[in-house]
């Protein structure tokens, strides 16, 4: 057996050079400390994407993206596909799983300042990604075309500031129809997926380029051999490898245990259900609109809300660029604190969301 493996990795070696790309791999170190952790949670997102893509293609030899037959061909995949319940179930945790591990991820490059030169573009490449994760879970929202579905994108897409003519881009029409699904539908399988893949990419390549980032106090420390490593390959890699397992058995239990309702059919003439609230990562937005007084002096209350969530989104975008050290080499301890602000008010609300 082993002379065979061997055999086969010779006839690959010969054709595609495997033996450079292990070099390459093998000279890749990572350091170890303390928030060592945390870099694995970038791995984790790239596998839950993994996780949606085959399993949403799966679907997608079943699914009828049409007013008349999504949620029909749902309920076929659902009760007559073998397995299809839990493929849709698997997609649907996989979704909000990743969205987790992403905003868990963004934030531990946000506290251990990994967005600092030379790694401005990375940071950037992942900001994009996680929102174009949150678009994924927007657009996907709708193509079962259920009741809460329906009436969450008509709520979704009637944002101020962002005008009538983005509305009616993303309804296909002034009201959420069946053209909305097809305009939904075409974002979630063809629009945000080649984005993402060209963002994941770059992101990908500027990893393997500028490697891991180091703590502040370890880029600042003399090159004594006090700071540790461990060899990417196959040190690494299997550790990552060996997470994988771990979450794939986590979303495989909330699967069976949980799997994920269908619901009613979308009805367009009828009322909106009481108590109808966003995904979890859009719930502390939704929650912090409701506090927001009709009129804040001559704004109204919606449009400030929006706005001064996106002038927020911006700086947050931006922080490599206006995230600088002083003048005597101290951390800006302002990031910090801004983003401690930022994770306990987006809990609370979040909180607030559910219970309200």
């Amino acid at each position: 057996m082993k002379n065979r493996i061997n055999t086969l990795y010779k006839w690959i070696d010969d054709r595609v050079h495997l033996r450079d790309l292990v070099e390459f791999m093998g000279k890749k170190y990572v350091p170890i400390h303390e928030h060592s952790i945390w870099y694995y949670f970038g791995g984790v997102s790239l596998f839950l994407f993994i996780i949606q893509v085959v399993t949403g293609i799966l679907l997608l030899l079943y699914y009828k993206g049409s007013e008349e037959l999504a949620f029909e061909s749902i309920q076929f995949i659902m009760s007559k596909v073998e397995f299809g319940w839990l493929i849709r179930s698997i997609h649907s945790w996989a979704a909000n799983l990743f969205v987790g591990a992403a905003v868990i991820h963004m934030f531990s490059v946000y506290f251990t300042k990994a967005y600092r030169k030379p790694r401005e573009i990375t940071w950037l490449t992942g900001m994009f990604m996680l929102f174009l994760g949150m678009g994924f879970g927007f657009s996907g929202y709708l193509l079962p075309w259920n009741e809460l579905a329906f009436f969450a994108t008509k709520v979704g897409t009637d944002i101020p500031v962002i005008g009538k003519p983005i509305m009616i881009l993303m309804r296909g029409g002034e009201d959420v129809t069946g053209a909305t699904l097809s305009r939904m539908f075409g974002f979630h399988v063809a629009i945000f997926p080649g984005l993402f893949v060209l963002f994941l990419s770059i992101h990908l390549l500027l990893v393997q380029r500028q490697g891991m980032s180091e703590p502040i106090e370890f880029e600042d420390s003399p090159p004594d051999g006090s700071q540790r490593t461990m060899p990417f390959f196959p040190n690494f890699l299997l550790r990552d490898l060996l997470l994988w397992l771990l979450i794939l058995n986590v979303l495989a239990v909330l699967a069976v245990l949980f799997p994920w309702e269908l619901g009613q059919k979308a009805d367009l003439f009828a009322s909106a259900p009481v108590g109808i609230k966003p995904e979890w990562y859009f719930l502390f937005m939704f929650q912090t609109l409701k506090y927001i007084p009709a009129q804040v002096f001559f704004i109204d209350g919606e449009v400030l809300g929006v706005l001064l969530f996106g002038f927020a989104g911006l700086l947050w975008m931006i922080v490599p660029f206006w995230d600088r050290k002083s003048s005597a080499g101290q951390q800006n301890r302002l990031v910090n604190y801004v983003g401690i602000f930022v994770v306990l008010y987006i809990l609370l609300f979040t909180i607030l969301g559910y219970i309200a």
